[in-house]
């Protein structure tokens, strides 16, 4: 029986396959994308993952058992610790020092998307935390999976970065977010299941609208 999760797969298709489409995820895969939007790419994600990781915190806070709690905490270390330090490693190929990263202002799409992932995670309750960040972590899993079986590029950061994400392990994090969250929304009423659907859409939009930032390095008007 499909879960909750796949529910909101099916009501997200027509952004996730532009995800797909998009010309930064189709550069990644082909080894067309041009350096400095990766590079772009990498400060900004880097900067978003220091507020996502503070959300997988809050999670914490308001999971309702210890082992929801433990999991939660194990995917906040490795955000912080593997993940991060992958765009760092990566980040001192092009000659930018962690210290540059940490100083690199958000871009507006960024911004937007880390103010409206803390703002569900002080405001929202658990299963609509739940609904805002899993959009990143399977989305990840699926491009990664998706670029790896076209084949690789010939420049290995980019295959690198196609291998951290098609990873096994990496997509069994993403499947038990899911888990995670179908059983959030087992017998919730249905205002309440609505208001986890717009934050997962919301964040596929984001999600969405990260690559499209990345690949016109876009920055504030003034």
């Amino acid at each position: 029986m499909a879960g909750f999760s796949d529910l909101l797969r099916v009501q997200a298709e027509p952004i996730w396959s532009a995800l797909h489409a998009h010309p930064f995820v189709r550069g990644i895969g082909t080894g067309s994308l041009d350096t400095a939007k990766f590079g772009f790419w990498l400060r900004q994600d880097y900067r978003f993952l220091i507020d996502y990781a503070r959300l997988f915190g809050a999670a914490v806070l308001k999971a309702p058992d210890l082992e929801s709690m433990t999991r939660l905490s194990m995917l906040q270390h490795e955000i912080l610790g593997r993940e991060m330090e992958l765009h760092r490693s990566y980040c001192a190929e092009f000659a930018i020092t962690p210290d540059d990263l940490e100083q690199t202002p958000k871009a507006p799409t960024t911004q937007g998307y880390t103010d409206f992932l803390l703002r569900t995670a002080t405001t929202g309750d658990y299963a609509e935390l739940l609904g805002a960040l899993l959009p990143c972590m399977w989305g990840f899993s699926e491009v990664g999976v998706a670029l790896a079986d076209r084949g690789y590029p010939d420049d290995d950061r980019l295959r690198r970065w196609i291998n951290v994400y098609a990873d096994p392990e990496f997509a069994e994090l993403a499947e038990w977010c899911r888990e995670l969250l179908n059983d959030a929304c087992e017998g919730l009423p249905r205002r309440l299941m609505d208001r986890v659907e717009r934050a997962f859409i919301t964040s596929s939009r984001y999600e969405l609208a990260f690559w499209e930032m990345a690949w016109i390095e876009e920055t504030w008007p003034v």
